[in-house]
């Protein structure tokens, strides 16, 4: 879970209302996923648990990293019948406040701690996307991906282009960038040896290809988790979408709720 801001915000700064706020630096000299005391580095209260269903809340106070309001949060993860792990986040605010919720699983079709996702095959069913500098901003275009490496309107093997000779690819060291959402699934993700496959559908605008390039971390069983092991699908507002006022706006008011659902669905060859 990523938030109250998933992705980044230029320079750790925004005006909302023509108030001004500024907030912690934590990634070459942006805010990135709420800052240094984000949503996924606090203990969240459990409303309820069941067998298919965990519904959570967190209150991130006013102020909070310098973000207003105080944001109510709850969060709902579901498993259903249909094979798909359901998130469904909903938020309140007492004050004008920014709300951009979204998480952060790795995924590897492979199987855990089996090797890189390189051979994991992607479709992003999506025409554009927002091309970044070089600490990961975007410049506020919103570029075809015909032509370049970023067109996965077709299945592609997420190795099969991730060195090209592309400038947005070495600012990301490989993929990590938003896609322009416009139809669901927006993404499907598949080994064609285990015959394993997962279809992402979302209700918000952009979904972000992260392709595990500076992953070191070692992880559950005391694997060692390398880079390019996992692959994120991180259903978003856009990053930066702040700066970019023509682009859908991550805002939230008192007396209005939030709301946002990802759903990722399972299935494979018999």
């Amino acid at each position: 879970m990523v938030g109250p801001y998933a992705n980044r915000i230029a320079k750790g700064h925004f005006t909302l209302d023509g108030a001004e706020y500024t907030l912690p630096v934590n990634n070459n000299g942006q805010t990135l996923h709420g800052g240094l005391l984000g949503v996924d580095r606090v203990v969240w209260d459990v409303v309820s648990a069941s067998d298919d269903k965990l519904v959570l809340h967190y209150l991130h106070p006013d102020g909070q990293d310098g973000f207003p309001g105080n944001l109510d949060i709850e969060m709902t993860y579901s498993l259903t019948p249909d094979n798909e792990f359901r998130i469904d986040y909903k938020a309140t605010t007492d004050k004008p406040t920014v709300v951009n919720m979204s998480n952060h699983p790795f995924f590897n079709l492979k199987g855990e701690g089996n090797g890189t996702v390189l051979d994991n095959v992607m479709t992003i069913n999506a025409s554009h996307t927002t091309p970044v500098d070089s600490v990961l901003i975007p410049t506020g275009q919103i570029a075809p991906v015909e032509g370049t490496p970023f067109d996965f309107r077709e299945p592609h093997a997420i190795g099969e282009r991730i060195g090209a000779d592309n400038q947005q690819l070495r600012n990301g060291g490989g993929y990590d960038h938003n896609w322009e959402v416009f139809c669901n699934p927006c993404a499907t993700l598949s080994d064609p040896v285990s015959g394993r496959s997962m279809s992402v559908c979302t209700d918000c605008p952009g979904i972000q290809l992260y392709a595990g390039n500076f992953l070191d971390e070692t992880g559950k069983g005391g694997v060692h988790y390398g880079k390019r092991s996992g692959v994120a699908l991180e259903t978003q507002f856009y990053p930066d979408s702040l700066h970019h006022p023509g682009w859908p706006q991550p805002i939230t008011r008192a007396g209005e709720t939030y709301r946002s659902e990802t759903v990722y669905r399972f299935s494979w060859d018999s």
